[in-house]
């Protein structure tokens, strides 16, 4: 609970005022006028409207990430310092973790480019699960069929036209980039 003695005069919204539009954070806010709590000073600026304000150097720059504790022996037994070495938190700064490879999907690749005859097309009406469901020509048509051939285990459509469907996402980027 804040101090009823410290309520918000109007001296202090001023400050509140000054301190906000210069680019204080609500705890520095908070600390400099004394007795209050930085949600007390976010709930009046709140109140208040005060919405714009200058961006401080210490708030425009990105605040470092703490670093994470490795396991390991140097972790367990705290370093020996020698008397009048100067510590730095060199040794505490967080050191950039690799990023792991992303991880690429193999596709089965056709064994060779495929021709679908004509008497392995197939209408709606008879394809079946294990039969590829890629579209061959105009649905409004009569003449419209699927293809027809083996599809791969657990996928839609055969070899062949999976390598159409789901190419790898590099060479989609590049392909737009040509276009």
């Amino acid at each position: 609970m804040t101090d009823p003695s410290q309520s918000w005069s109007d001296e202090r919204v001023e400050l509140l005022r000054k301190l906000w539009s210069d680019g204080l954070s609500a705890s520095q806010i908070a600390a400099e006028l004394g007795g209050i709590t930085r949600n007390a000073v976010i709930g009046k600026v709140h109140r208040l409207g005060l919405s714009g304000r200058a961006k401080s150097t210490a708030s425009a720059a990105p605040r470092p990430r703490k670093p994470t504790r490795q396991p390991g022996p140097a972790a367990a037994a705290p370093a020996a310092v020698m008397p009048g070495a100067m510590r730095t938190s060199a040794a505490l700064a967080p050191q950039p973790a690799a990023e792991p490879a992303p991880m690429l999907m193999r596709l089965p690749q056709p064994r060779e480019e495929v021709v679908i005859p004509m008497s392995e097309r197939v209408t709606i009406m008879e394809l079946r699960e294990s039969m590829c469901r890629w579209p061959m020509g105009d649905p409004t048509t009569p003449e419209f069929r699927f293809c027809g051939a083996r599809s791969e285990l657990g996928m839609p459509y055969c070899a062949h036209h999976s390598r159409i469907a789901y190419q790898p996402v590099a060479d989609r980027r590049r392909d737009r980039k040509r276009a």
